[in-house]
């Protein structure tokens, strides 16, 4: 990829593909096609394949994606099975028929098993049960990968793959219901008074990028003249979600009293990838968790008065 490749950005308006766009043009690349869901449906694939025949880019970074927490995704595994279903096989193929060279597909490590080995290693891929509340995404997320997989394979496409931890920063949706685990304790933090209600016992162990760092992975894994077929992405710190939710809490300064629900579900108990390739390759994240939440949450409130937060 050089700085002449037109590179079609697809979730553009997401936290990542808003990430992936900002890292593209701070690298010069100045060639960045981007179209909103009104202007181009993922879900259709006779638009996706007219999109491709009449932009014809060089490459492509597929961002897009239905995402959501824990609740979003259990009360609705079909939906995100579909969706992302959708979304993966009809960019990805749709890519390679029209000749795109090259290609990155972004996935997340929750296509691991749920009891896979500690730090999870690539070779982790379908070797046991997946975690049942986020199984449809995964299952979705895996197809993708796999498609890049067998299309470089068979036709020697450069499809591959990045598999990024929990990621936060600007852009992020904020729904306390739908959101993921980080910005909805920003946003209840934030908007607390007396307590903070949280869901689980607060034990389950996670791992957390900030969106930035994932974008400049994205950019050193498009530069690898032979990159592996899938790569994880993560910041290699650990911190359960009861140390986290003591981090948001410092960071945003609030005082609320936090009180954990056990009748709720803790999800995973301990979810680490293993970074080890990607870092062999000499990629390795520059923002610790201390400066990403105090990163986000001053995007947080930046993007509230703006009226452009995710809620």
């Amino acid at each position: 990829m050089d700085a002449l490749s037109k590179i079609f950005v697809a979730g553009h308006r997401g936290m990542v593909g808003s990430a992936c766009v900002r890292a593209l043009k701070a690298a010069g690349y100045s060639k960045v096609v981007t179209r909103t869901h009104q202007e181009l449906d993922l879900l259709d694939p006779k638009a996706v394949r007219d999109f491709y025949a009449s932009e014809k880019p060089d490459v492509a970074i597929i961002a897009a994606a239905r995402v959501g927490g824990i609740g979003a995704n259990s009360a609705a595994n079909s939906l995100f099975l579909y969706e992302n279903e959708m979304i993966a096989m009809n960019t990805v193929w749709a890519a390679a028929e029209a000749g795109v060279k090259r290609l990155l597909f972004l996935g997340s490590t929750c296509i691991y098993p749920r009891m896979a080995p500690q730090p999870i290693p690539e070779s982790a891929l379908l070797t046991s049960e997946l975690e049942k509340t986020n199984e449809g995404y995964a299952l979705a997320k895996i197809s993708g990968l796999k498609l890049c997989e067998f299309l470089r394979r068979e036709r020697g496409l450069l499809y591959h793959s990045l598999m990024p931890t929990n990621l936060y920063g600007p852009g992020d949706n904020y729904d306390i219901v739908h959101g993921h685990v980080l910005p909805t304790l920003i946003r209840k933090f934030e908007t607390a008074t007396d307590h903070v209600d949280l869901w689980g016992t607060g034990s389950a162990i996670r791992e957390f990028l900030h969106v930035d760092d994932l974008a400049s992975a994205c950019l050193f894994a498009l530069s690898l003249d032979n990159p592996p077929d899938v790569m994880n992405v993560g910041s290699g710190e650990e911190v359960t979600i009861r140390e986290l939710a003591e981090a948001v809490k410092a960071a945003t300064g609030s005082r609320a009293e936090i009180r954990w629900d056990a009748t709720k579900p803790d999800g995973t108990p301990r979810k680490l990838c293993d970074t080890a390739l990607i870092r062999s390759l000499g990629w390795k994240p520059q923002i610790d968790l201390r400066q990403g939440l105090e990163m986000t949450v001053r995007s947080y409130r930046e993007e509230l008065a703006a009226g452009t937060v995710r809620l």
